[in-house]
């Protein structure tokens, strides 16, 4: 899977100095300097390398600095041809090959992109990746739910009614954007008791369970 590969290029990219995330705004992997404003680097990942993997790179050039490819290496792998090679470094991306004992090798350098940028999509992105506390998704696990900054305030916020209704002024402590998750109630885990006070329903008791905090530390979202 997929998932497999974003361990090591995680660590790669940490090695760098960058605070690396998975899975931020439909983007496998995010790192984000310590500068203001920061570099953005998205890594998209895949078994092999193929035409849907180049797609997303181009797609990501409007988000990021630079944009990074990963493979999984094998000695007869299109990572090799060197036709791969020229175009990786026609269209300025990088290209890593991650071996199955988690080694990752650079096979080409990216160059920084100098594309006309998106730059509200380039917010969201950096904005969402600042937002989530940790790193609770695995990159390249986009088809199952993520964990997102809105869900775990939302679980945050549905933690602080186990113990009973409250008001949304005494949640505003757990979540500043309560009053709009609350109003919102995107996935049905909260009901209004009154004017201001909520409770939890059962839909978010389960949640509480499913989306505990255990599961999300190994990512498995």
């Amino acid at each position: 899977m997929e998932t497999t590969l974003y361990p090591p290029i995680k660590r790669f990219l940490e090695r760098l100095g960058f605070e690396v995330k998975g899975e931020v705004n439909g983007c496998d992997v995010v790192a984000l300097s310590q500068d203001s404003p920061p570099f953005v680097v998205v890594t998209e990942l895949k078994l092999s390398f193929n035409l849907e993997l180049v797609l997303q790179g181009v797609d990501r050039t409007a988000v990021c600095d630079e944009v990074w490819l990963a493979v999984r290496s094998t000695s007869r792998g299109r990572e090799r041809d060197p036709r791969v090679r020229k175009l990786c470094r026609f269209l300025g991306f990088g290209l890593l090959g991650v071996s199955k004992r988690g080694k990752v090798e650079v096979l080409v350098e990216p160059t920084r992109l100098r594309l006309r940028g998106n730059a509200r999509r380039r917010s969201r992105l950096v904005e969402e990746h600042r937002r989530r506390r940790g790193d609770p998704a695995l990159g390249g696990s986009a088809r199952t739910p993520i964990m997102t900054a809105y869900r775990q305030e939302a679980l945050a916020c549905a933690a602080a009614l186990t113990a009973g209704q409250r008001s949304v002024r005494e949640l505003k402590a757990t979540s500043t954007k309560a009053s709009t998750i609350l109003l919102r109630n995107v996935y049905g885990w909260f009901v209004r008791v009154e004017r201001g006070v909520y409770a939890l329903t059962d839909e978010g008791r389960a949640a509480l369970i499913r989306w505990s905090p255990s599961e999300d530390a190994n990512g498995a979202v």
